[in-house]
């Protein structure tokens, strides 16, 4: 079939059944957004190129799709930047489709050019600059297969303007070759055996769970391996949903802001398995002291994540959706015998788990950001689609959201970005328009991509968006009260923005909560309101994350803090 490059796109676009795209269009891609506009394509109109990046990332670990985003030449691939960025550093499938100033002008400092491959190369699993037509079908196709198989990532496929106007007889292949990637699936049976028995010989056992089971889809048979072993689990941020926040052995989150029974357990324990994570310094602390006492065992789709910050004495290389399900076949057969090795040691950590529960600081005047999470937490029975901003209320919303289901947490963990919380919550609302999606962020993080409030009111995404308003950076602001002896450099956000304005300004319901009366019938209120609603919630200024582990501290070297101290 004979058709343009545009064209070409968008029937590539269905072919890989993408059903939204994000985007902003400019010069570059004129001919691309007039075929979308006589394709009657599904497209997003953010209100910024980084909104729209957020929004196909959110998209895609809501649904667990491929995210697709479009953006011009120039200003508007480059505002892509820090959303790829995002995307790469937590395993998400994306692709970005750039525009790219005309094949003879490339190279020439050319109006509105940039080498947008040169630029993102460290941070896509692959790109593309596309400078021939006929070489379109086979580069989408290549590109949505690389973002969704093996360890998920970004890929971008930069089109000069010139290849979208040009005619192409249409063939999309029907299957893949790439020379030098062939994303392993199974992988050594053997090593199942020997971690097996490695689960024999344990007495201090600890099943450590990362994100890695939510991309994979894992949940179901990673709980599944929890009530055949009976042994106790710990999360990374990313990993959190996976197990109920009510199971029995669930110790909660580790790392800088864990829990004291989930480091200490880490810290106690005998073996460490490790299932889909990347032991990153924010889990680990000090590395030489990090579960010291134990046998690390490492299950994870890319080798090149084993190793890398800590040691593993087994090595399980290959896809959860492999290694996992071969894992329970196995202990099935001594489950019984694993419980009661471990049951001592299950005892001990649950004790640690009573003894010293996550706690705040309570106020009848104030309005806790804590009690506001527990306070959703409650009315949605842990339900909702949960997307955050980055900072304090990042690591509340980690520590005191009851999550019961896989992918239902949304957040930056790996490049840690401002700005991420309220796009990422508008795609995730376009990919699941029947769940309730509910953003957390705070004061100084919805100011980054503020203006995509006007996203929601214009497309009438029924996002709930609560506002931790602080005036202030509140996790900067921890640190310098900790670490720079109170000397708040530039950290302080007393303005005289009003966020109920703001946000009717672009559309959308604003309401306010001052006083922790007001907490409940306010909440209430905009669950239950059909539309997109802004909550500024007045928070006290000078509340801290507890616990803590401190840079370069071990996990056992926690600051309990607050009313646990």
């Amino acid at each position: 079939m004979i058709m343009n490059g545009a064209e070409a796109i968008i029937e590539s676009l269905k072919n890989e059944k993408v059903d939204v795209v994000f985007g902003y269009p400019g010069g570059a891609v004129l001919t691309l957004y007039d075929a979308l506009y006589q394709a009657d394509f599904k497209h997003i109109l953010t209100k910024h190129e980084q909104g729209a990046v957020h929004a196909a990332d959110g998209y895609a670990r809501a649904t667990g799709k491929v995210g697709v985003v479009i953006a011009t030449s120039g200003p508007g691939a480059t505002n892509l930047v820090t959303g790829i960025a995002t995307a790469y550093m937590d395993s998400i499938p994306l692709v970005a489709i750039t525009g790219q100033v005309a094949v003879p002008l490339i190279g020439r400092d050319s109006f509105q050019e940039a080498d947008i491959r040169g630029i993102t190369t460290p941070i896509t699993k692959h790109n593309y600059l596309v400078k021939k037509v006929e070489d379109l079908p086979r580069v989408l196709k290549e590109a949505f297969y690389i973002a969704r198989t093996g360890r998920p990532g970004p890929v971008v496929v930069d089109v000069a303007k010139d290849v979208f106007a040009a005619s192409v007889d249409y063939h999309y292949p029907s299957e893949v070759v790439l020379r030098g990637y062939r994303p392993l699936f199974a992988g050594n049976s053997e090593t199942i055996d020997k971690v097996c028995e490695e689960l024999r010989l344990a007495h201090n056992p600890l099943i450590f769970v990362g994100g890695g089971v939510n991309l994979s889809n894992s949940a179901e048979v990673f709980r599944e391996l929890v009530d055949q072993t009976g042994f106790p689990v710990i999360s990374t941020l990313m990993g959190l949903g996976s197990l109920p926040f009510d199971h029995p052995l669930f110790l909660g989150m580790v790392g800088m802001h864990g829990t004291y029974a989930a480091n200490m357990a880490t810290t106690e324990c005998d073996l460490l398995l490790g299932i889909g994570v990347r032991f990153d310094d924010r889990v680990t602390g000090l590395l030489s002291e990090f579960a010291k006492k134990a046998k690390v065992i490492h299950f994870d789709i890319d080798p090149a994540e084993i190793n890398k910050n800590v040691l593993a004495h087994i090595r399980v290389v290959g896809d959860i959706n492999w290694s996992l399900p071969a894992l329970v076949q196995r202990v099935k057969g001594i489950s019984g015998e694993l419980k009661e090795r471990a049951q001592a040691w299950t005892e001990q950590v649950l004790s640690w788990q009573r003894d010293k529960p996550l706690q705040y600081e309570r106020d009848p005047n104030l309005v806790m950001p804590q009690a506001v999470i527990e306070k959703v937490s409650q009315l949605t029975q842990g339900d909702a689609v949960i997307v955050t901003d980055v900072g304090q209320h990042q690591m509340w919303v980690a520590q005191y959201y009851g999550f019961r289901n896989s992918r239902s947490f949304l957040t930056s963990g790996g490049l840690g970005t401002m700005g991420y919380g309220l796009p990422a919550a508008l795609g995730a609302q376009c990919g699941l328009p029947a769940r309730q999606v509910i953003l957390f962020v705070g004061d100084g993080g919805i100011m980054m991509n503020c203006q995509e409030l006007a996203t929601v009111a214009n497309y009438n995404l029924p996002v709930k968006v609560l506002i931790f308003n602080n005036q202030t950076l509140g996790m900067v602001a921890q640190w310098q009260r900790m670490f720079y002896g109170g000397r708040y450099s530039h950290t302080g956000l007393r303005g005289n923005t009003d966020f109920v304005k703001l946000a009717e300004a672009m559309g959308v319901a604003g309401l306010r909560v001052t006083k922790p009366e007001e907490l409940d019938n306010v909440l209430k209120e905009a669950l239950a309101t059909p539309g997109p609603v802004v909550v500024d919630i007045r928070t006290p200024e000078k509340v801290d994350v507890w616990p803590m582990v401190p840079s370069g501290a071990g996990l056992d070297q926690m600051i309990l803090g607050g009313a646990e101290g």
